[in-house]
């Protein structure tokens, strides 16, 4: 069986009165990509900062690479990387400056740590920016040369929170397409997100939190699976339809309706196929909707995130994520 890269066990941290963790429970297969989702305040940047040795738990036991992180954490330090919600790096050097300084905290060979250090630069598009200061870079270039700090000293296990925060979608892909090929090449990475189609498109694996402590587990099909039955899906031609239309569904449907407005989207999960289809072209015709598409589809992240947590992922419930 593939060995843990990252294993915590009945993790608590409290800040005053706000349990930030609450007896999580993670693990990280050795070259898979695990999805941390939740809310803000749900609790993934303390158990972020809980693996990678910056705070202590009050409770509960961690390793990383085999590595107790409470008794052994530089040892811990040498075996990981960290890219966090804000690029930690130097806006007064140049991008290989900054490389070449992290190398060499890590204490690397100068002759290594330059030569990493351009290869990081070559691998993220960084070279016609690599001898300009930091503080000219856009937000997506710092994100990238923050990775590369994360990995110049070639660690097995990578920690991402958040990793593309602020960046455009151009840059959101970019990203992603680094992410991946970090996990191809073995490197285990645990990545928490507010993006659920992030966490459906990388990772192998995903763990929701909320409340300090993980509340479902699986891939994304499974979890998509827990919310149970397809959805059908509808999308009026004017705004002014979706009160009818939410009640055309519902009747039909096995539970409540759920709305973007801004989207003028109805959704409902249905238990069977057999006729619903036509019923609803016929009773949202009958009410006067105006219908511009209509059709059956599987249940989204989004929806197993809402069902789970009972809010959106975006949505802000405390001061510590």
């Amino acid at each position: 069986m593939t060995r843990a890269m990252i294993e915590a066990v009945g993790l608590h941290k409290s800040f005053g009165d706000t349990h930030a963790l609450a007896g999580l429970d993670l693990d990280v297969a050795e070259g898979t990509i695990l999805g941390v989702l939740g809310p803000n305040g749900a609790g993934k940047t303390t158990a972020v900062r809980v693996l990678t040795t910056l705070i202590r738990p009050d409770a509960g036991h961690a390793t990383v690479a085999g590595i107790d992180v409470v008794r052994q954490p530089a040892e811990v330090r040498t075996r990981i990387g960290v890219a966090g919600q804000y690029a930690a790096l130097d806006e007064l050097l140049t991008g290989l400056e900054n490389l070449l300084m992290v190398g060499r905290l890590y204490r690397l060979d100068s002759r290594v740590a330059r030569q990493r250090a351009m290869a990081l630069i070559e691998r993220f598009e960084l070279g016609d920016a690599a001898n300009r200061p930091v503080k000219t870079y856009s937000g997506g270039m710092r994100r990238r040369l923050d990775l590369g700090a994360a990995l110049i000293a070639e660690p097995p296990v990578i920690f991402l929170d958040e990793p593309t925060t602020g960046l455009d979608p151009k840059g959101r892909l970019s990203m992603w397409e680094l992410i991946a090929d970090l996990a191809r090449s073995g490197t285990t990475l645990l990545m928490t997100t507010q993006y659920l189609e992030e966490a459906d498109r990388l990772a192998d694996d995903i763990a929701v939190i909320d409340h300090g402590r993980v509340i479902a587990r699986g891939t994304a099909s499974d979890l998509k699976r827990q919310v149970g039955g397809e959805r059908l899906e509808i999308t009026v031609d004017n705004p002014a339809f979706l009160g009818a239309a939410r009640l055309v569904l519902e009747a039909l449907g096995s539970g409540p309706s759920h709305v973007i407005e801004d989207e003028r989207r109805v959704t409902v999960a249905v238990t069977a196929h057999d006729g619903v289809l036509t019923r609803a072209i016929r009773e949202l015709d009958s009410a006067g909707v105006h219908v511009d598409d209509i059709g059956f589809r599987r249940p989204t992240l989004d929806e197993v995130f809402l069902s789970l947590t009972g809010r959106p992922a975006e949505e802000t419930v405390g001061i510590e994520s």
